[in-house]
């Protein structure tokens, strides 16, 4: 009896030895159909190829792809467990031709198949066609198939369509006759739901494009697209009626029966079936990089996965046996799918931790339906309110309340629960509108409202397909901009990383069959990622569909300089001790900054020893790991928080570097801290890490400036080439130099020091701006406002003066203009009572905009910029001001 991977890859191989490239499974996650959730057919991963939009070195194909049902149009998660044939996650065995064979070619493939290289009685096969579709049924009488077992299918089961527009063409099916001791009717007739006639095989054959007038042309590439469903064609083949009897899913029945001690074929068999299906779309989902969450596709794997922990539940488990189940199924399919090797770790904590959570609530929320449901006649539905109490408070999504109704014969008033989604919308929305936000951005929290959060899928791509759902111009949406238009454009799921807890935002590009546009910068308000775009050509509209492509060397200077921040972190704690806590960060693409507390100046030694050991892990080159975690979990195994940000019920903990080096090393993870942002994959892609500056931010705040990658092997080898002189003098006489030398840099150091106090008490007394004064704070929309432009101070000298001029005014914001050698820096800085209804962020990126700079970031009390000048430093002072009139 061959198992499900001998049929996968005798399948693979028949076609192989035909002419066909193997193709691997694209992720569940598609990158070129943004319409939808997840990969559900073999098709999806050629989709441009039969429409001729790209072409590949090959014209014939084979796959097995992976494929997850259960969300949207395709969604078979209410079925699971409970029919034969029902999956959220099943294999989907297919051969492709671009353009190559047709139809004289594919019939006899399918046939000599499933004859010769599966040995499937001839006699138990018959097949449909679609009723005009002549050729088809000429050449299966040719193969040798009895007219009688040809069946015309005069409906669109065997018309197939891309969508309503577009490809489309008739398709030949293939069933298997499983005998009259089974009712049902074969295809067409009466009783054709029934279970005697499977269909196990669907050829189509790609031929026609249908426009919208409703006409159709031959295409000029007449395609052929397949699918047969391992699980089908599995049962068939080992004698089966029923998918979840083949050796792979009774492996994982087994597993789930050992696992929680009870009984694989007993009378709870059901949630044994439950559980083994949901074990194959969770995990692959997870190591295809969704991660459990409130929105989007996290928030389908964590319905399918709380459904199969509540099956676990039913079935008695006492602790979470999820993640137990899992080497059973890399034992059974990681052979054909290595990804799920590679991931094992991280599906086990991810099921771990999502379970431990889940049946903290699951005991709650049953009891609180139990309570419900007593207090209503018998039969009577589950008021909607109650429901969303539920989902509100317990976690418990809608269907999954539905699925522990199911069996007790009640369903759910949906309207009701609409209504309380609805009210809480609302709610929602009043409350944000009152935080002090900008009037102009009402329009993104609209978006959000209506279309969802922005998908993020920069986390392991960088480009990626998606629907253009708004454009928005001046805070109002328009149907579509032009070439030299600026404008700001919302996607549903999107590679580019919004700005974000120090890490700038992405830059690259948004083509459409209309238009292209460049995109200057990213940012997120209320879950949306708005994308800064200047539109280059063309037109770009919305409800087109858009292709992004992330600046890979931009993205990938700024994750190593992102990843670097995290070594330095840990490195200081080292060198200076546990106090060192993040204050502020800046991750850009050409330097990273870092601000963390400590009341003093870092000593040569303490800076060497810094630089040192970043550079010691980096050289380890191990792995970069994330992983999933609740905040409490995350700080238990001593993660690191970033200063300022706000963590929800669930984090990004990022991992690397392995201290096993060094006296006393105990092989433990080196740096651990909570992180939404992107890092590189191993810590060896930073390359170098180069400290260039240490200085004073704020009092009892210290700033690192320091570079990675080609910049910061410039700067070593600078340094080597210096010291190479000092050497050469050294050797002439090494007493006098020596004493010489630190006597320079002891008195340089103190003229610097001396210099720069004098310079900011200078520029305190009004004598460094261009008034003879210092300004007097103002009022401007009900916050008190002090703006000063100064000449000869550098922008590492303004986080002192806005410390000092808060003190001086109390309450309210400042803005520092400074310019020196060339260079122009501003600051802003908001006092902490002020902080909720102004940012000293949006201060200064208006501020520099003026000034003809970009972008600019930091935190809502204390934010920093530059520009080429501060020429036009007035413009930059009434912009600010119109922040604060808001």
């Amino acid at each position: 009896m061959p198992s499900l991977n001998d049929i996968r890859s005798t399948f693979l191989d028949y076609f192989e030895t035909n002419g066909h490239t193997v193709v691997p499974s694209s992720p569940l996650v598609p990158r070129n159909d943004p319409t939808l959730m997840f990969t559900n057919s073999g098709m999806v991963q050629f989709k441009n190829c039969f429409t001729g939009v790209e072409k590949r070195d090959y014209v014939r194909a084979t796959s097995s792809q992976k494929c997850v049902r259960a969300g949207g149009k395709h969604n078979d998660l209410d079925n699971v467990g409970y029919t034969a044939r029902h999956h959220t996650f099943f294999e989907m065995l297919g051969n492709f031709s671009f353009g190559d064979y047709f139809k004289t070619e594919a019939i006899p493939f399918a046939w000599e198949l499933l004859t010769k290289g599966f040995g499937i009685d001839a006699s138990k096969l018959l097949t449909t066609v679609y009723h005009t579709d002549d050729e088809a049924f000429e050449i299966w009488k040719k193969v040798g198939v009895p007219e009688d077992r040809i069946i015309r299918i005069a409906t669109s089961d065997n018309f197939w369509q891309m969508g309503p527009t577009g490809p489309c063409g008739p398709c030949t099916e293939i069933f298997y006759d499983h005998g009259d001791h089974i009712w049902g009717g074969p295809p067409g007739s009466k009783d054709e739901d029934g279970d005697r006639f499977i269909e196990i095989w669907n050829v189509v054959f790609m031929q026609n494009e249908q426009f919208e007038d409703g006409s159709m042309r031959a295409l000029d590439m007449q395609s052929i697209d397949t699918g047969m469903g391992l699980e089908r064609i599995g049962a068939l083949l080992q004698g089966k009626h029923d998918n979840y009897d083949t050796d792979l899913m009774r492996a994982l029945i087994e597993a789930s029966a050992h696992a929680s001690s009870v009984d694989p074929d007993g009378p709870q068999n059901v949630h044994h079936r439950v559980i083994a299906d949901h074990l194959r779309s969770t995990s692959f989902l997870i190591a295809d990089g969704v991660m459990p969450s409130n929105e989007g596709r996290g928030y389908v794997l964590r319905r399918i996965m709380r459904r199969a922990m509540r099956h676990a539940h039913m079935l008695g488990a006492a602790d979470p046996m999820m993640h137990r189940l899992v080497p059973a199924l890399v034992t059974q399919m990681g052979q054909a799918y290595p990804e799920l090797v590679r991931a094992k770790a991280l599906i086990e904590e991810t099921l771990r931790s999502e379970e431990t959570r889940f049946r903290q609530t699951l005991d709650r929320g049953l009891k609180l339906l139990d309570e419900e449901l007593g207090s209503l006649p018998e039969g009577a539905a589950l008021p909607g309110e109650a429901a969303f109490k539920l989902y509100d408070t317990y976690g418990f999504p809608l269907d999954l309340t539905q699925d522990a109704l199911r069996e007790r014969g009640r369903e759910v008033n949906i309207a009701g629960f609409d209504a309380a989604m609805s009210e809480q919308k609302a709610k929602a929305r009043a409350a944000w509108s009152g935080s002090g936000e900008a009037a102009d951005a009402a329009i993104w929290f609209e978006l959000a409202e209506k279309h969802g959060p922005t998908e993020f899928l920069g986390y392991d791509t960088e480009t990626a397909e998606a629907q253009v759902l708004a454009v928005v111009q001046d805070g109002a949406a328009i149907d579509a901009a032009n070439a030299g238009d600026t404008v700001q454009i919302v996607v549903n799921q999107t590679p580019f990383y919004g700005e974000s807890g120090g890490q700038v935002g992405d830059t690259g590009l948004l083509t459409t069959e209309g238009g292209a546009a460049r995109i200057t910068d990213t940012r997120k308000v209320a879950g949306v990622f708005i994308h800064f775009a200047e539109v280059t050509e063309g037109r770009i509209a919305k409800g087109t569909g858009a292709r992004l492509a992330v600046d890979h060397d931009r993205r990938t200077m700024i994750r190593a300089n992102h990843s670097a921040t995290h070594l330095l972190h840990e490195a200081l704690r080292v060198a200076l001790g546990d106090h060192v806590a993040q204050r502020g960060s800046l991750n850009a693409p050409d330097r990273l900054r870092f601000d963390f507390s400590h009341a003093k100046a870092l000593s040569a030694d303490e800076i060497a020893q810094v630089e040192r050991e970043v550079n010691a892990f980096i050289r380890q080159n191990t792995p970069v790991e994330t992983r999933i975690m609740t905040p409490d979990d995350a700080r238990a195994i001593g993660a690191q928080a970033l200063f300022g940000e706000k963590y929800g019920d669930e984090v990004r903990v990022v991992s690397m570097g392995t201290a096993d080096t060094g006296e006393g090393a105990d092989g433990q993870t080196y740096s651990i801290e909570l992180c939404g942002g992107t890092h590189v994959t191993r810590t060896g892609d930073i390359g170098a890490f180069a400290l260039t500056s240490e200085a004073a931010s704020s009092s009892g705040v210290r700033r690192i400036e320091a570079l990675t990658g080609a910049a910061a092997l410039a700067e070593l080898r600078g340094r080597d080439a210096a010291l190479s002189e000092i050497e050469a003098l050294l050797k002439s006489d090494k007493a006098s130099v020596v004493e010489r030398v630190r006597a320079l840099m002891d008195e340089r150091k103190a003229l610097a020091n001396e210099v720069g106090q004098l310079r900011r008490e200078l520029a305190m007394a009004g004598g460094a701006g261009q008034g003879a004064a210092v300004p007097e704070a103002r009022e401007i929309g009900g916050v008190r406002f002090l703006a000063q432009v100064m000449n000869g101070v550098s922008g590492k000298d303004l986080p002192a003066l806005i410390d000092a001029q808060k003190a001086r005014i109390g309450s309210g914001a400042i803005l520092l203009i400074a310019e020196a050698d060339g260079k122009a820096a501003v600051a802003a800085g908001v006092t902490d009572d002020m902080t909720g209804s102004v940012s000293a962020v949006d201060l200064v990126k208006a501020a520099v905009a003026e000034l003809g700079g970009k972008g600019g970031g930091g935190r809502a009390d204390m934010a920093q910029g530059g520009a080429k000048s501060a020429e036009n430093a007035a413009a930059a002072i009434a912009a600010a001001e119109k922040v604060l009139e808001g």
